[in-house]
């Protein structure tokens, strides 16, 4: 699981509410990892068409989805995250399943919300991603080019995603 990329809820959202989800089949076929808790909030009545699009990347062996087994040491820094404690904030069961499973299999953690998983990418040495990060290395692979990662961009703030910039062309200026 070396090369495993363990997605938050928002981060794989942001391409499942857009339909782009092909852009991350494409560049990690059998490396996305969607912890328990990440699939349980997508797996959401009033948002259907977000589980069958997971539904379907896990049916083609482009995603798995990955629990936390109770006693393990996932398991103890997944409670830690969630739950009260004077050294830390709570933050939600997807960023802190992402987190957990990310650290125990050294993969890369995916996540936009970057004021709850700064400290625990410092912390515990975590490689990490956004969705810009994701979309950069799309336009480098030629997978999509910056227009269409602008389209891409204007789609996923118009679904109300935050991701960072006002436009693609913005973060590919912020990141230089």
């Amino acid at each position: 699981m070396t090369n495993s990329i363990f997605f938050d809820t928002d981060c794989i959202c942001a391409f499942l509410w857009v339909k782009n989800e092909c852009l991350l089949e494409k560049m990690y076929s059998g490396r996305i990892v969607i912890p328990k808790q990440v699939y349980d909030e997508i797996d959401n009545p009033r948002i259907p068409q977000l589980k069958t699009r997971i539904d379907q990347l896990i049916h083609k062996g482009t995603a798995i989805v990955m629990a936390i087994d109770i006693g393990s040491e996932e398991y103890a820094i997944y409670r830690s995250l969630t739950t009260l404690s004077n050294n830390n904030k709570v933050i939600g069961r997807g960023e802190a399943a992402s987190i957990s499973l990310a650290k125990k299999y050294n993969g890369i953690l995916v996540s936009n919300n970057l004021r709850d998983v700064a400290k625990y990418v410092k912390e515990y040495s975590l490689k990490h991603v956004t969705t810009g990060d994701i979309l950069v290395e799309a336009l480098e692979r030629g997978f999509i080019s910056e227009k269409e990662g602008n389209l891409i961009w204007k789609e996923m703030l118009r679904k109300k995603r935050k991701i960072g910039a006002k436009s693609f062309t913005e973060y590919l200026h912020n990141k230089k």
